[in-house]
Parts: structure tokens; sequence; C-alpha cells
């Protein structure tokens, strides 16, 4: 196992401190991904636990792409990964935002950071 950890400058609020948001399934070939508000001096943190060796330039190029279309401040994601492409890494992090528009829609809240906009 290879543990890589990101940080990314934030602009874009989540929008409420009580949503969090877990989607996908640690599997072959697949990911899950941990999305949840955390005081981080307006940063985004990413850590990803993954079995495949060796891809951390792979990785910075992936979630560099995420930060900089979701510029999200004072988050943490949390990547336990199975041997996933980077196109389903990208799935699973749009996913996961989509996720948490759905709940902050649900409660009345803005809806803005699944596409990119300020909430």
């Amino acid at each position: 196992m290879e543990t890589l950890r990101y940080r990314f400058p934030g602009q874009q609020d989540l929008g409420t401190r009580e949503l969090h948001a877990l989607v996908g399934v640690v599997a072959s070939g697949n990911l899950e991904v941990l999305v949840e508000p955390a005081a981080l001096d307006g940063a985004m943190e990413i850590e990803v636990i993954t079995s495949a060796r060796g891809f951390g330039a792979i990785w910075q190029a992936v979630l560099a792409d995420f930060a900089a279309r979701h510029p999200l401040r004072d988050v943490r994601l949390s990547i336990n990964d199975a041997g996933a492409t980077p196109a389903v890494v990208s799935l699973r992090l749009q996913q996961a935002l989509e996720t948490l528009a759905d709940r902050r829609l649900a409660t009345g809240g803005a809806t803005d950071a699944a596409q990119g906009g300020r909430a």
C-alpha cells in the first residue's frame, strides 16, 4: 500500500459544515471517495491510499485537474483506491460533488459546487 497526500488552495465553500459524501467501493479497478468539511485554513487536502505503487505523478495530475475545476476550501477528501484508472477517479470525484449538491438541495442550501460555481 502507498499513501499519497496533496494540498491545494481553495476558494469555494462546501456550503455547510454538516454535509459529507461517501461514494464508490473499494474493489478491483474501483475506489471509494469520502468528502468531508475540515478546518484547513482555506485549503483542500486529499489523501490517497492505493494498492498500486508508483503512480504518484498520475495521481498528482488527475487531482490537480480536479482542484482547478473545483477549488474547494476547508475540505478533506480521503480516497481508498484498488487500482482505478484516471477516468474512474474523475468519475468518482464528480459523483461525490453531485452527492453533496443533492444533499444541499434536500436541506435547502446552494448547489453550485458540483458545477464549479461559488456556493
